[in-house]
């Protein structure tokens, strides 16, 4: 039997019931209530919106106070959620009747609400009061100490520890658990919206009005999200789960679970790294809000570096390997007009001028690792696959030059190094003309 707040130990890290598991989940729960309705936001270019709603609520929080003279939880929850749809609404209007771009409709709007809400913040009518901004950027999860916190496991799971729930983790939880119904029963119609919204309106329903639904959505997460993370953990939960699961796939129902687990492990992750982590190095903790923000960040740039579809490191192997692939192609290509001219031999130093940038050497080892080529006494020559490799790739350069000159207007003198780029493109072109524009037979 243990204290309520004696830390339990798991490996090196170190975990309290009372002053950790209620943090923790409200971090949670937030990250997932943002992180899967990011997604659409990432899809449609209005990641920057998060940040609009986050910025814009203060004038909201504050023109409740002054209205209603209380900073009841619900008062000032309704004053901010009607902010973050005037938000929207602000936007869409900006955005229409001024014929702006959206990023510029949104920093307009968000720039001039936040800047009235500190205005407000600083007038003699609510001087006196403790509405503190710094609260709206960081959150408050200090204060979700669990002050009654059970004894043992078994204690902690009984039913009667649910009304020691904090208000906030209880809103949280039916805000994720509201953003993730939304996504399940209008997945279609919000994929639909996000890629092409004249389809939508075919499809029976007014795109318009998903955007609409999905920016309340967001309001209303951002809104819920505020009292116990604050505004920088919403923005990051906006964008970088949802940016993080795009580069991991290209199918939208992949990436919506791919963003929730990536909310789990950053709220979680993040949450242990504020407070675990120094308490190992006899250290204080640091803001978990900002710390969860960090574990999104580092996510997003493992998978900006590391993605196996769309990573640095895997777009820098695709490159070099497509590059070796047309080097290879293009001394197949010079082999083959050598056949033609009735050059017999051809060395490598022929070749250099062809394989420009590329090793000729290097260049004919890997041809010939494909039985592409063969050499002999220093000569080099087609295998019968290279031969019909190069015939291929000989009938696609001229085929193109054909079309460039009938068919696109180019000069004939003008299309030799279009169709040596666009040659390396597998296609599998039709019966053509016998000859190019040069008056060559064509493979």
């Amino acid at each position: 039997m243990t204290s309520p707040f004696e830390p339990l130990s798991i490996g090196v890290i170190t975990f309290n019931v009372g002053l950790d598991l209620f943090p923790m989940l409200a971090a949670t729960l937030a990250a997932v209530g943002c992180g899967v309705l990011g997604n659409f936001l990432v899809l449609r270019r209005l990641s920057l919106m998060g940040d609009a709603i986050s910025h814009s609520v203060l004038p909201g929080l504050v023109i409740a106070f002054l209205i209603a003279s209380t900073r009841s939880p619900l008062i000032m929850f309704a004053g901010a959620s009607i902010a973050g749809i005037a938000t929207v609404v602000l936007v869409e209007l900006v955005k229409k009747l001024g014929r702006v771009e959206p990023g510029a409709a949104m920093g307009v709007v968000f720039s001039i609400l936040f800047a009235l809400g500190v205005l407000l913040i600083e007038s003699a009518a609510v001087r006196h009061i403790d509405l503190d901004a710094e609260c709206v950027l960081h959150g408050q999860l200090e204060t979700l100490v669990w002050y009654g916190a059970p004894e043992s496991v078994a204690e902690l799971l009984k039913l009667s520890t649910l009304d020691a729930v904090p208000r906030q983790v209880t809103t949280l939880a039916v805000m994720a658990t509201l953003s993730l119904a939304f996504i399940g029963v209008f997945f279609k119609e919000l994929r639909i919206a996000a890629f092409d919204p004249d389809l939508a309106t075919t499809q029976g329903f007014n795109a318009t009005l998903m955007h609409f639904l999905l920016m309340i959505f967001v309001a209303a997460a951002t809104v819920a999200s505020f009292e116990a993370v604050g505004s920088i953990l919403v923005i990051a939960m906006l964008v970088c789960p949802a940016a993080t699961a795009r580069l991991l796939t290209d199918r939208l129902a992949a990436q919506i679970g791919w963003s929730v687990a990536i909310s789990l492990v950053c709220g979680i992750g993040g949450y242990l790294a504020a407070t675990a982590v120094p308490a190992m190095f006899a250290r204080d903790a640091v803001n978990a809000a900002g710390c969860i923000s960090m574990v999104a960040g580092a996510l997003l740039a493992l998978a900006i570096i590391a993605s196996p579809k769309h990573g640095v490191v895997t777009r820098f192997i695709r490159h070099k390997r497509f590059a070796q692939r047309i080097a290879v192609e293009d001394l197949l290509a010079a082999l083959y007009r050598a056949s033609e001219a009735d050059i017999e031999s051809v060395t490598p130093e022929r070749l250099a001028a062809v394989l420009a940038g590329h090793s000729p050497s290097e260049t004919i080892a890997r041809a010939a690792r494909e039985g592409l080529v063969s050499t002999h006494a220093g000569t080099i020559r087609l295998t019968a696959s290279g031969h019909l490799a190069a015939m291929n790739i000989v009938r696609r350069h001229r085929l193109w030059e054909h079309y460039l000159v009938d068919e696109a207007g180019f000069a004939p003198d003008h299309v030799h190094s279009a169709a040596e780029q666009l040659e390396h493109v597998i296609t599998n072109p039709p019966v053509g003309p016998d000859r190019d524009p040069h008056g060559r037979r064509i493979p």
